[in-house]
């Protein structure tokens, strides 16, 4: 049996029918009635809700991800716009606890670097914890790429990187998940999945147990970048005021943690991030 609204490790997409007094953008008001709705149905949908769960009001019609908003366990989030025009993952979510691939498809992204630079889908990772190991393999490479031009030509280009990696690694104690267990993770009893580090009561989706390979430029603001990333601690600290510091802490927090998978190089057992810059927001 295939349903279209669920599909093993993606999110479910579910519909509701809430015309927006406001337009294509929901309000706060037209955000709780779609939650009301949701309690109204004849089956009690909101009580079989996971997070992670997208809700779509089709009212709003079928253009991009307008009215696409994600269930957190008690209430509808909007997607963030910070970095992309059709609308991203909310940073409220905890991206190690879905699946690399969880929302393909159900959140869209641009085709073209016009609407989200290449194509891939921005994800939260705290890679602190693994700070120690992710300075070890720190390398700088050069490797041949492409670029766009204005006009939607593509070139090759020769680019440095600073490329490292870590190891997410399921706990001691659990064996290798069955194939069942592959294809719906959350049948694999708690014990035998690792804790989301800094997330108390979120699990690590089995699919990024493996290798992760992470790149930022091959510049000195690159390398500075994934320095941060690492944590207090890991690489030796620049000269900076306290105030500078305690300063650049609060405003950099969230975005040492955004990343983008990139699709064409991951596979299963190896996930390919590439660190998301400032130079990429568009609001």
């Amino acid at each position: 049996f295939r349903s279209p609204l669920f599909r093993p490790n993606r999110a479910a997409l579910l519909r509701v029918f809430v015309p927006s007094p406001d337009g294509t953008w929901l309000s706060t008001s037209s955000v709780e009635e779609c939650e009301a709705e949701l309690r109204r149905s004849g089956t009690g949908v909101a009580k079989l809700l996971r997070v992670g769960d997208v809700v779509w009001d089709v009212a709003l019609g079928d253009e991009g991800n307008v009215g696409r908003m994600v269930w957190d366990g008690g209430y509808l989030v909007d997607l963030d716009y910070k970095y992309s025009r059709l609308g991203e993952l909310s940073p409220y979510f905890h991206s190690l606890a879905f699946s690399p691939s969880y929302f393909h498809r159900v959140i869209r992204i641009g085709a073209s670097a016009g609407h989200n630079p290449q194509a891939n889908p921005i994800v939260y990772v705290d890679v602190s914890p693994w700070g120690k190991e992710i300075s070890e393999n720190l390398q700088l490479l050069q490797e041949r790429g492409k670029a766009e031009t204005p006009n939607g030509a593509l070139h090759d280009v020769v680019q440095w990187v600073h490329r490292s990696s870590f190891t997410i690694r399921r706990p001691g104690n659990a064996p290798a998940p069955s194939h069942l267990q592959e294809t719906y993770p959350h049948l694999i009893p708690r014990p035998q999945r690792a804790p989301v580090p800094s997330a108390p009561g979120f699990l690590v989706d089995p699919n990024w147990y493996g290798r992760v390979v992470i790149e930022a430029e091959g510049t000195n603001e690159g390398l500075v970048d994934l320095q941060e990333r690492c944590g207090p601690g890991v690489f030796p600290p620049r000269a900076e005021t306290i105030a500078k510091q305690i300063r650049n802490a609060k405003e950099n927090a969230q975005a040492r943690k955004m990343w983008r998978v990139v699709r064409e190089r991951s596979r299963p057992g190896e996930i390919f991030l590439r660190a998301v810059t400032e130079k990429e927001r568009v609001m």
